[in-house]
């Protein structure tokens, strides 16, 4: 997975060139950004939203709205932190409908952020982690909203602390003290769901 990288890397001179081709109008250059960041556009898409078809859709139209506004881009900087604004939007945006909730994690099916825990050969093992996964995500869907994605860009697309002050635009310090509040909520959310 390609992510946001920080410092200067050879990978984000090789985009800064892309970025330049693509505010010249050419489409191709814009499809190689499309290829390198739509695995975790689509993630991030379906952490927030739940939905497989959802996520698809926000994603490629968040892709579409970049590209639309790729001449506003700031060259230098990183193409996913500022793509990352324009998904976030179209998410929070999708969520404030009401009929649009997180869906319980047996309706998500095989689109499912595998990374809560493998599945086992063994059936009952296999149940048990499916179980565990079931009350991981309604423990999220309980949280705040930025709680929820400060835990999904931490625990489920790896996102280094430094990267997630970048593409949040806030201080390292407080990243980390965002991962430490809302860690607590969601164990506090599990207990009261184990509880039950």
């Amino acid at each position: 997975m390609h992510k946001a990288s920080g410092g200067h890397t050879v990978e984000q001179e090789d985009e800064s060139a892309i970025i330049r081709q693509c505010q010249r109008g050419s489409s191709r250059a814009f499809g190689v950004l499309v290829e390198r960041y739509k695995q975790p556009a689509y993630f991030t898409a379906l952490g927030f939203v739940g939905d497989h078809e959802a996520a698809l859709d926000l994603s490629q139209e968040a892709f579409i709205k970049a590209y639309r506004a790729i001449k506003k881009f700031k060259v230098g900087h990183t193409f996913f932190t500022w793509y990352y604004h324009i998904l976030r939007n179209l998410c929070f945006n999708h969520l404030r409908d009401a009929t649009h909730r997180p869906r319980p994690f047996s309706e998500i099916g095989e689109h499912t952020l595998d990374t809560l825990a493998d599945t086992a050969a063994d059936p009952i093992v296999a149940a048990e982690a499916n179980e565990l996964k079931e009350m991981i995500w309604k423990g999220l869907n309980r949280l705040k909203i930025h709680e929820k994605e400060i835990i999904l860009l931490k625990d489920f697309q790896d996102f280094s602390y430094k990267e997630i002050a970048d593409l949040l635009q806030c201080p390292l310090g407080t990243v980390m003290s965002r991962l430490y509040t809302a860690r607590k909520a969601l164990k506090t959310e599990l207990e009261r769901i184990f509880a039950l």
